[in-house]
């Protein structure tokens, strides 16, 4: 899902990364007033370091295309949205100076597929969702979190004159769709452990 450089045009780039500095304003104004700050940005690093590490594993698909998965809709269920936003942005700034993944000007396109779109509508489903069973609520958040990422990533692309619709669905859709059940199945073992283990992380409050 990862936009390198050159992609996108630099005006639409621009505002990709307006929106993406305005989530991460939103998120610091709101974390200012609350407690345990030492606490969460500590499991911030964490998540972002091994959402980098993750991500930058490639596992063979029966697609015939190596996938690589997010580890932020798990960010966002434990964390909350904007701390899931957070975590993305500094996964992406690893990934690019270490890994050479993605860009610079293009990480604000990334950071609105990978941070916004994923982490908050991987909230918002889960919260929903979890009124009627956890474990559902951790599937269709994850799932449903990473097809709404997809859909924006296909948006930004077509924006940029990229590729026609039919091209990008046919190409990215089944592979996403392929990722989003591996990954939501994945987060559900991942929850019960911690509910186990860590359940004082489970109930963080989220931010």
């Amino acid at each position: 899902m990862h936009i390198p450089d050159g992609i996108i045009p630099l005006w639409q780039s621009a505002v990709y990364w307006a929106v993406a500095l305005i989530n991460i304003g939103i998120f610091f104004y709101i974390f200012s007033d609350k407690p345990g700050k030492d606490r969460r940005m500590v499991a911030t690093g964490l998540f972002a370091a091994a959402a980098a590490a993750v991500s930058s594993v490639s596992v063979p698909s029966p697609l015939g295309v190596p996938v690589h998965f997010f580890l932020i809709p798990l960010a966002a269920i434990i964390l909350g949205p904007m701390t899931a936003v957070l975590v993305a942005t500094l996964c992406l700034i690893i990934q690019f100076f270490i890994l050479g993944m993605g860009g610079i000007t293009s990480m604000g396109a990334n950071i609105l597929t990978m941070g916004i779109g994923l982490g908050i509508g991987t909230y918002a489903v889960h919260r929903v969702v979890s009124e009627l069973d956890g474990t559902l609520a951790v599937f269709s958040a994850t799932f449903l979190g990473i097809m709404a990422a997809a859909a924006l990533h296909i948006l930004i692309l077509l924006a940029a004159g990229v590729a026609g619709p039919e091209i990008l669905m046919a190409t990215l859709i089944p592979f996403y769709i392929f990722v989003a059940v591996v990954e939501g199945a994945a987060n559900i073992f991942i929850v019960s452990f911690l509910e186990r283990v860590k359940p004082d992380l489970i109930a963080m409050e989220k931010v």
